[in-house]
């Protein structure tokens, strides 16, 4: 087969590694263009009428079922195709199933789930596994097939489970028609051997098949091209800015010993009705601290799910302004566009920009997810996303002592002198200390602490599982909310201000933070960064996933906390899918340079250990980032919300926890950080955090009391695996929470 520039058709089932995937085939066929579709999107009849001028089709992983026709779409009908409308044909996992039960194969369970699990895969080293040596292999799958003995399946390759599930089949070919198929999965980031070299393989049996009929894909059409749309990968369409960049103002302080905290005091963070913002390195590895120097005539910026508009206010000034043509995200693009900046310092990552919430919901929007819990709820709802534009800014270097005091405004140096005059003063000597007197007491009662009801959640910790051995998924991340009751005293200051320093002298983050935005306030003890990007040009992105935690303790050194995580099946398969489905998010935006820097890596914390993977991708050099920025802006939307808060695949999971789950997440388990005005920006997961709305009633909270409380929500949870076990997910869900318990108890008094 001589073709110039063949294309692959890649049908996908709604899976979280389909990207990965188009990025082998890529990488294995070289010149050729993959084309991805649903496997919804086209009829049998659209399909068969453009399927001659494709080289070959991929299926997919999926969830779900090959017996169950919503699982499978247009699948199970390629197998049934004449002859003269076949074409070479390679399925993964749920396209191996769906192959193998056309041609009378049974389908089982399972005793023992694979989920992230590697396997050996014995093989005899012939026809799709010609060449390829000892291979280790990735295997997400509840299900697996038994071939009918001299059917018309041909087992290929196998996986010995010994006692759990004996011997299962890993690949297989139908023994007259261009169809081969594999169980594990090859485009899996731990699979050895058995991914590339198959890939490659497959391409080869493909020409081969079309040299010994003589036949060659047809040429390609305008009527394929308006069904399949173009090649993976394209990059994100981009306007050339129209507006002027404008300078930033900075000025550099050296200021040792001086607290953060104490320069927040100096900047506004006490007075309880002003909005105020801080994103704080309060542990190692955390460097940089940015400080917002907001207030009432500070843009703001509020959406909820599900508005065509979005909600602008300056002081006492409010304004919808309609999203039109766009979506939130692309409208806030062009809102980014018209205030870039350039000229400050390059090694500080903040010089201005939006900073705020983006909450979990937003993300089940962008997957197209309706939300089960608004259903019946007032109008008025608390916002998913809650930003404001930050003009004025304080960052403070910790590594150095650097304070970077810094101004969009124009002709703003009198307020940058006034501020390093106040700073400089505050950082003299103080008089000789006089003895400290005990933290004041915050509530006038011990908080009420309403806990999830623990029987309700081991029981969802079955239905998850359930829904695990079924195939719906290979991991769900089930939370749940806890509910703080307390009674503010009156004192001069700001009540959730001083409640944030406690927290973090309790447990310090590297990626903390105060947002006072009202109506929302969010005190975050974050150990977790999310997604960090660098200004164009040539943008990169990284994320960096924690999956396994141990605390401090007597006796819990590194080779100890290295043995119970790295050495732990459970957290490395845990990992493993998170780090595959953010491999998959990334493909899918900037293509295929993505690669895995760091895997379930141990490092240490403040008060932790923790298992970090980490993972980055960047734009084509000649890509349209050079020079806009919003490279990462898009990585962030289409990464909604963070798979490590989900499970994989990502979108049957969150659709399967909402099921699962009684109340919508809210701020908890979205994003919060910043998009600076020069096109960086660094986002952290919210967990380990409490947030309260001015109002709770307005979100149906059953335990709000009155007007003389303050309702605090903090969730938490855990990843579900097969090999979960009630009794510890509940005693560890209790865990997570116990840090942010522990400082409301305290500031009691």
């Amino acid at each position: 087969m001589s073709l110039f520039s063949p294309r692959i058709l890649l049908i996908d089932s709604y899976d979280s590694f389909t990207y990965n995937l188009a990025a082998l085939c890529r990488k294995a066929t070289h010149n050729t263009h993959v084309h991805i579709i649903r496997n919804d999107q086209l009829s049998i009849q659209q399909l068969t009428s453009i399927l001659p001028q494709f080289a070959a089709v991929v299926v997919g992983p999926g969830p779900g079922s090959p017996e169950v026709p919503e699982d499978t779409g247009i699948i199970s009908q390629l197998w049934k195709l004449p002859d003269h409308s076949l074409v070479p044909v390679f399925g993964v996992c749920l396209g191996l199933q769906s192959l193998a039960i056309e041609y009378g194969a049974r389908l089982e369970r399972l005793n023992v789930v694979k989920h992230g699990q590697i396997s050996r895969i014995h093989h005899n080293g012939t026809g799709l596994f010609k060449g390829v040596g000892e291979t280790y292999a990735v295997r997400y799958h509840s299900l697996h097939v038994v071939p009918q003995d001299d059917g018309d399946i041909e087992p290929l390759a196998w996986a010995d489970d010994g006692a759990e599930n004996g011997q299962v089949v890993m690949a297989i070919r139908h023994r007259t028609k261009p169809f081969w198929a594999v169980q594990y999965h090859p485009e899996s980031v731990r699979t050895a051997e058995g991914g590339l070299q198959v890939l490659q393989n497959f391409w080869r049996l493909a020409r081969s098949w079309y040299a010994f009929r003589g036949r060659a894909p047809r040429p390609w059409s305008s009527g394929a091209l308006s069904l399949v749309g173009p090649p993976w990968p394209q990059p994100p369409l981009t306007e050339p800015s129209q507006y002027d960049v404008a300078p930033v103002t900075t000025s550099l302080l050296r200021l040792p010993n001086t607290p953060v905290a104490e320069i927040c005091d100096i900047l506004g963070a006490s007075n309880e009705s002003a909005p105020f913002v801080l994103l704080e390195s309060a542990a190692q590895p955390g460097r940089f601290s940015i400080i917002g120097c907001v207030d009432h005539d500070s843009l703001k910026l509020s959406y909820t799910v599900g508005d065509d508009q979005i909600c602008l206010s300056r002081g006492k000034e409010h304004w919808p302004e309609p999203l039109g043509r766009h979506d939130v995200w692309s409208w806030l693009t062009t809102f980014m566009q018209s205030r870039r900046a350039t000229g400050g310092p390059e090694n500080v990552p903040f010089w201005g920009g939006l900073v705020g919430y983006l909450g979990y919901e937003l993300g089940l929007e962008s997957l197209q997810i309706p939300l089960m819990h608004r259903k019946g709820i007032c109008k008025r709802r608390h916002p998913d996303l809650n930003l404001i534009f930050v003009e004025r800014s304080v960052v403070v270097d910790s590594h150095f002592d650097d304070v970077y005091i810094q101004s969009l405004k124009t002709n703003d140096h009198k307020w940058v002198e006034e501020t390093v005059h106040r700073l400089t003063q505050a950082s003299s000597p103080p008089p000789a200390a006089s003895p400290s007197s005990p933290p004041v007491a915050l509530f006038s009662q011990t908080p009420i602490i309403h806990l999830p009801h623990e029987k309700v959640y081991k029981s969802r910790i079955l239905e998850a599982k359930e829904r695990l051995f079924a195939g719906d998924s290979y991991e769900l991340c089930l939370t749940a909310h806890t509910r703080i009751t307390v009674h503010p005293r009156q004192i001069p200051t700001s009540s959730s201000w001083e409640l944030y320093k406690r927290l973090r002298r309790h447990n310090p983050a590297p990626y903390s933070g105060f947002l006072r935005l009202h109506p929302s306030t969010l005190l975050s003890s974050s150990p977790e960064r999310f997604l960090s990007f660098t200004r164009p040009p040539h943008s990169r992105c990284q994320l960096r996933p924690i999956k396994g935690t141990v605390r401090k303790a007597p006796g819990i050194t590194r080779e100890v906390a290295e043995e119970l995580l790295a050495g732990s099946k459970k957290e490395v398969a845990e990992n493993l899918m998170i780090v595959d489905l953010i491999r998959h998010d990334l493909h899918g935006v900037v293509g295929e340079d993505v690669s895995v820097k760091q895997f379930c890596r141990v490092e240490e914390y403040e008060t932790v250990w923790q298992m970090v993977s980490v993972i980055e991708g960047a734009g084509s050099v000649s890509g349209s980032d050079s020079d806009s920025g919003e490279l990462g802006w898009e990585v962030l939307k289409r990464s909604l919300p963070p798979g490590s808060m989900t499970g994989a695949p990502k979108k049957r999971s969150v659709e399967i926890l909402q099921t699962l789950e009684d109340n919508n997440r809210s701020i908890y388990s979205g994003v919060f950080g910043y998009w600076d005005v020069g096109g960086g920006g660094d986002w952290s997961v919210v967990i380990r955090s409490c947030f309260k709305y001015d109002d709770p009633s307005q979100d149906g909270a059953a335990d709000y009391v009155g007007p003389e409380t303050e309702t605090w929500t903090v969730g938490a949870g855990g990843a579900i695996t097969a090999l979960s076990d009630p009794d510890a997910e509940w005693d560890e869900m209790v865990t997570k929470l116990q840090s942010v318990l522990r400082t409301f108890e305290a500031a009691a008094g």
